[in-house]
């Protein structure tokens, strides 16, 4: 089943303690799309520069990536600089060039029109809202957030918190959108603005889902916590790309299937955790551009055995 993703497709500067690297393809909704293609179709929209080449081009949709929703504008590309030196768990923005990202207004193509899963990735929430209307029937939505919208764009994050299935965002931002320093009320405190499930992102530490009281559609019911471990990797190059990967990985594994059970959701979790860990072992998307599906069954396999978990239960 087809997902609609609607994010950035950037370019990159990146220094982290494996070295530089400039001009590197990245963008929440390039990361998430090459990690959810492993599972099923993906259809994106977004909006690039004259600086994104055909070659670029080529990254997505040799993974078989819709990209008809790529919008083309006149100037240059979506550009992050950032620095993990001082602290590899910690991005430190050096510059933030919204170029022609900083008008983008989401055309959603006809042919998307029947897209039964939509992930609204980290934008404006003002464009996020724009998008879910345009979507009425969508099987379901989840969607991403940062800091700066929850801090400073609260009012309208509210509002696409209210038209959220499931929310995916780290553990600190989780306590700031909550105003609650423990994790387990934070959740309820967000569930209870609208979303039906929390996903929150340890980083190196894994993941936790959450669940409230109301069901997903056509879906046994949810109620309890889960928590799946990160993979232990001997070395991580640039995590950057790591939370999108990770939304991915898990909302692709979603779409994949006929009904939202608990394994099917336990799973997810665990595929969510193996794209990330793809992604953070080269700069920005080069190791998702290379992994293969034999090696993700791998990965996953690897991760059922260290957690000692029988996800088919």
């Amino acid at each position: 089943m087809a997902i609609l993703v609607v994010g950035s497709v950037a370019f990159d500067n990146l220094e982290t303690p494996s070295g530089k690297r400039e001009n590197v393809l990245g963008g929440a909704a390039t990361h998430f799309s090459l990690a959810a293609s492993f599972f099923t179709p993906v259809r994106v929209v977004g909006v690039v520069g004259e600086d994104f080449l055909p070659e670029h081009e080529a990254v997505l949709t040799s993974k078989g990536i819709d990209v008809a929703g790529i919008e083309h504008a006149a100037g240059k590309s979506f550009h992050w600089t950032g620095s993990y030196v001082e602290n590899l768990n910690e991005a430190k923005t050096l510059a933030t060039d919204l170029n022609v990202f900083g008008t983008f207004a989401p055309k959603i193509p006809d042919s998307y029109l029947d897209s039964e899963y939509l992930f609204l990735a980290n934008i404006d929430p003002v464009l996020q809202l724009q998008v879910r209307k345009q979507l009425p029937k969508v099987k379901m939505v989840a969607g991403d957030t940062m800091n700066y919208w929850i801090a400073d764009h609260r009012a309208n994050l509210e509002k696409v918190l209210k038209e959220l299935d499931v929310l995916l965002i780290n553990d600190g931002e989780a306590r700031m959108l909550a105003g609650e320093p423990n994790l387990l009320r934070a959740a309820r405190k967000v569930m209870e603005m609208g979303p039906k499930a929390l996903v929150v992102k340890h980083g190196e530490y894994g993941a936790s889902a959450f669940f409230c009281d109301r069901s997903f559609a056509d879906t046994t019911h949810i109620t309890l916590p889960f928590r799946a471990p990160a993979m232990p990797l001997e070395e991580v190059v640039d995590p950057t790309g790591a939370g999108d990967s990770f939304a991915g990985g898990f909302y692709g594994y979603v779409a994949s299937q006929p009904k939202l059970t608990p394994a099917v959701f336990r799973k997810a979790m665990f595929y969510g955790g193996v794209m990330g860990s793809f992604a953070v072992e080269r700069f920005g998307t080069e190791r998702l551009q290379h992994t293969t599906k034999d090696e993700v069954e791998e990965r996953f396999r690897l991760f059922q055995e260290i957690s000692h978990l029988e996800l088919e239960a």
